[in-house]
């Protein structure tokens, strides 16, 4: 398309060129919405019921199928929309569309929930591994459905279970970052990238979690992209921010026994030892947001299945679609972002930050760290390109915004100061 043909809508911003940029979308459609229609909770529906309606609601994901089976013979349920809900027979739900709701049951044959009603924890995605192992857990049993059935490019019954199941999870990540940005703000949130193959046990995982070690201290949440290297070392780091750095150093040192993700099993044994060596220790942190400082957020993807679940985060938000993981790790990180040092995938990152950054899409960001100063600048020189680029932004300089370190202990005063 030629400039001269660019929507109206589209400024141009400083520095001269001669096409147009688009503007960022307005703040309402890219913040997160509330949506008090929604009925997520047993609890929730059943005193819903006791009034006698349900009309115009959403009713997501709810066992309707165990005692006590509600009865929903009286209740007017007029455009009322129950998606994934199971109940105590077909005749229920054909009851409940001749009466003008509209249902949406749990497909049959899916491994996974078609509207799931919270985050997984690492238990949830590590289920079936003391008994089948590695393949008998519920994240590879997943996993291996989705390649059977067309991976990236599903057929149509197992997209729309797909679609179905992302939308829940980006639901229940709005709920469970809620009351936390309500405690401590978006600039609270810091993402931490880097490399998928750095090895436990190296100075790139110590350091990794030494960083998100000391932001979960300073009550900042740790969002990686949940998968192995890097992220788990970041999330390992956030889930023994109450342990002592002597007992973080032991993890590692455990952990290193097992260094290899490709080795699926002995990784996840491995992994599965530290969290059952922590998990009677008493946390010191507030309830109010409890999972977020004991091993933060990761937001991984089953494109990537074939890289065992990262089990220190305290909530994972796993999708299907890797866009919008991607996309929404991003989003969320208004606090800064750190980079260690990573290849194809981690440069990518940093670009699709800098958009959001550059035309201000969701908001103000914070720092972006570059950690291994000599990598970014010598090996995999990104920090010449982002800094002319983010100079050049329509909402003035944000070329400072970037920085280069070698010291954690730096990086983290920037993200907390």
């Amino acid at each position: 398309m030629s400039c001269h043909r660019r929507p109206r809508v589209w400024s141009i911003p400083p520095g001269g060129q001669d096409c147009r940029v688009p503007t960022p979308p307005p703040a309402d459609v890219i913040e997160p919405h509330l949506h008090a229609d929604e009925i997520q909770t047993r609890a929730e529906f059943d005193r819903q019921v006791a009034t006698g309606r349900l009309t115009g609601l959403t009713v997501q994901g709810l066992r309707l199928d165990l005692d006590p089976v509600p009865d929903l013979t009286g209740i007017e349920v007029a455009g009322t929309l129950f998606v994934g809900c199971r109940f105590a027979s077909r005749d229920v739900g054909a009851d409940l569309v001749r009466r003008g709701a509209n249902v949406v049951p749990p497909f049959s044959g899916l491994p996974y929930p078609t509207q799931p009603t919270h985050l997984y924890t690492p238990e949830e995605l590590a289920a079936g591994f003391a008994e089948g192992g590695f393949t008998g857990m519920y994240d590879t049993r997943v996993y291996e459905h989705y390649r059977a059935h067309g991976g990236a490019l599903p057929d149509v019954k197992e997209a729309l279970g797909q679609r179905l199941h992302d939308h829940g999870v980006d639901n229940a990540l709005g709920d469970a970052t809620r009351a936390w940005l309500s405690a401590y703000g978006p600039q609270s949130v810091v993402g931490i990238m880097g490399g998928h193959a750095v090895r436990r046990g190296s100075a790139a995982y110590r350091m990794a979690a030494v960083l998100g070690w000391e932001l979960a201290r300073a009550d900042r949440l740790v969002v990686t992209g949940g998968g192995p290297g890097v992220m788990e070392a970041a999330n390992l780091g956030a889930y023994l921010a109450d342990q002592s750095a002597a007992e973080l150093t032991a993890a590692i040192d455990l952990l290193a026994a097992a260094p290899d993700f490709t080795d699926h099993h002995r990784y996840t044994a491995a992994a599965l030892a530290v969290r059952q060596r922590y998990a009677g220790v008493p946390r010191q942190r507030g309830t109010d947001a409890g999972w977020a400082h004991a091993g933060g957020l990761a937001i991984p993807t089953w494109l990537y299945g074939h890289e065992p679940a990262n089990l220190f985060a305290g909530r994972i938000a796993k999708y299907f679609s890797n866009a919008i993981r991607e996309d929404t790790i991003l989003r969320l990180a208004r606090g800064g972002i750190v980079f260690a040092p990573g290849r194809a995938g981690t440069v990518q990152e940093v670009f699709q930050a800098a958009t959001k950054t550059y035309y201000g899409t969701d908001g103000a960001s914070g720092a972006y760290i570059f950690l291994d100063r000599d990598y970014w600048t010598t090996e995999l020189p990104v920090e010449a390109l982002l800094r002319p680029l983010l100079a050049a932004s329509p909402f003035g300089d944000l070329s400072a915004t970037i920085h280069l370190t070698d010291d954690v202990r730096e990086a983290v005063r920037l993200l907390t100061t």
